[in-house]
């Protein structure tokens, strides 16, 4: 069992001191609740307020018709930990400490180090009660307990330290803090027992989570909260993937049971659905306890939709207009939804083409706090965008990505309309996409652009920083 922490550790008080905090907002009202919900494999197009035609997303919806679609929003990286370390280091894929899923010979390279500055840890400093429920993937028990979510800025954790472990809707056990929460379900190889998991009597995650959530908001209604809810759905179980064909791990199929369609459709479906209502039942309970209008929740996902629970892309058109899935640099496998909803402050029924990404929380984050940005990060505020004072707006030059699963690829976006991706070799040629008449990323453009071309080729070769643990290996 790991051993327990001190819930405030030296860092953060030293962050006292660092951090300059202010007794309200940038904009002189009282700092609001914040609330980071990330979806875990979610498509941009899998939400009806993007497109989505055929699984039922009503409480997503409504919360986009309350509150601002962003169209151009991006997550950290295409796959799951490097994503979830630019949202809270602030920090761009090529600085972020964690830049792609270590395998388990080499548990530090996926794990935050005791110098890595979190979102969550500068408002801490800053007087909030902060708390991370569901799958976190940047530390672990034994030679990784340097990334713990209390040693990062938490207060509160309850969830999957591994990411692995994650897979399994139907754990035998959670964390709370440092202790191992056992739970009644048993660990049934995949394929016994006429094929895996029965849900019937055991407790699936994403049901706790939301539940915990709900106990969080009651208990800290009356001082500032940062919530960071990562639910595990629709992630595939993927052991039950390889062994069974379908990896939808859902307790039932809900409105999708009477459907004439094979089993993986039916339950990726069913988990999307059970999300949209774990989202209404939050806003429900703000509304209910009068903490709507102080309130900003965020909901996105960690990257593109994935393939792998055996379920039909051509039914449900995962990434809506763009091409490619999670593991891809084209848009499908980056560009994310996000919504913002903050009723009285941010004005209901808008959508926005601003630009922005995982690490632009960060600074957002600090200026409704009224907390200080830590020097050197790759994040920019949007907190003028949230209370539509587009003329304020900042904007990036340049967003990165790479990616280091068979070989290293890099990608930059520039002036938020210019993609280039470069793969293969350093000096490869680099292959330009002009997302805005072009936002499938079908034809190469390069050749038309030498400009853009130069621009991006100069950009890609300076932005990222060494590190021992991610180095790139070219093919």
């Amino acid at each position: 069992m790991i051993p327990r922490l001190p819930i405030r550790n030296r860092w953060c008080g030293a962050l006292l001191l660092t951090f300059a905090v202010f007794a309200g907002s940038a904009h002189g009202a009282p700092r609001p609740n914040l609330i980071w919900i990330m979806a875990d494999d979610l498509g941009w197009g899998e939400v009806g307020c993007y497109g989505q035609k055929v699984i039922q997303t009503p409480h997503l919806d409504r919360m986009a018709a309350e509150g601002l679609r962003f169209t151009h929003f991006y997550a950290g990286a295409t796959v799951c930990a490097p994503s979830r370390s630019v949202l809270m280091t602030g920090q761009h894929h090529g600085r972020t400490r964690v830049r792609g899923n270590a395998g388990p010979n080499n548990p530090l390279a996926q794990t935050l180090q005791p110098e890595d500055v979190t979102v969550a840890r500068v408002l801490q400093g800053a007087g909030y009660v902060t708390a991370l429920i569901g799958k976190w993937g940047l530390g672990d028990e034994g030679a990784a307990e340097s990334g713990l979510p209390r040693k990062q800025g938490f207060d509160y954790f309850f969830g999957y330290l591994n990411q692995h472990r994650a897979h399994n809707h139907f754990p035998e056990f959670l964390w709370r803090n440092e202790e191992k929460i056992l739970l009644p379900n048993p660990l049934i190889p995949v394929g016994d027992q006429g094929g895996g998991y029965s849900p019937d009597g055991l407790l699936y995650a994403d049901d706790l989570f939301t539940d915990e959530v709900l106990k969080f908001v009651a208990r800290h209604q009356d001082r500032p909260f940062f919530l960071y809810w990562s639910p595990v759905i629709p992630h595939a179980n993927n052991e039950r993937k390889r062994a069974l064909g379908d990896g939808a791990h859902v307790p039932d199929y809900g409105p999708y049971a009477r459907e004439d369609w094979p089993a993986p459709d039916k339950g990726h479906a069913a988990m999307i659905t059970r999300l949209d209502g774990y989202v209404g039942r939050l806003l429900a309970q703000l509304r209910q306890l009068n903490l709507a209008t102080n309130t900003l929740v965020f909901f996105t996902s960690d990257n593109g939709p994935h393939g792998e629970s055996g379920h039909d892309l051509g039914r449900f058109q995962p990434v809506g207009p763009f091409r490619g899935l999670k593991r891809s640099l084209t848009d499908g496998g980056i560009r994310v939804p996000g919504i913002a909803w903050w009723p009285g402050v941010v004005q209901a029924g808008r959508s926005t083409d601003h630009v922005a990404y995982f690490g632009d929380w960060f600074a957002t984050a600090c200026e409704l706090a009224g907390a200080a940005v830590p020097a050197g990060l790759d994040s920019i505020s949007f907190v003028p965008e949230l209370q539509g004072r587009a003329g304020a707006q900042a904007r990036h030059e340049f967003l990165y990505w790479e990616f280091h699963e068979g070989g290293f690829t890099q990608a930059a976006l520039f002036a938020g309309r210019w993609k280039g991706i470069r793969s293969g070799r350093p000096d490869a040629p680099l292959v330009l996409y002009d997302l805005q008449s072009d936002p499938g990323e079908t034809k190469d453009v390069a050749a038309a652009q030498p400009q853009i071309v130069a621009r991006i080729s100069d950009y890609l070769g300076r932005a990222r920083t060494p590190s021992p643990d991610w180095e790139p290996r070219w093919r």
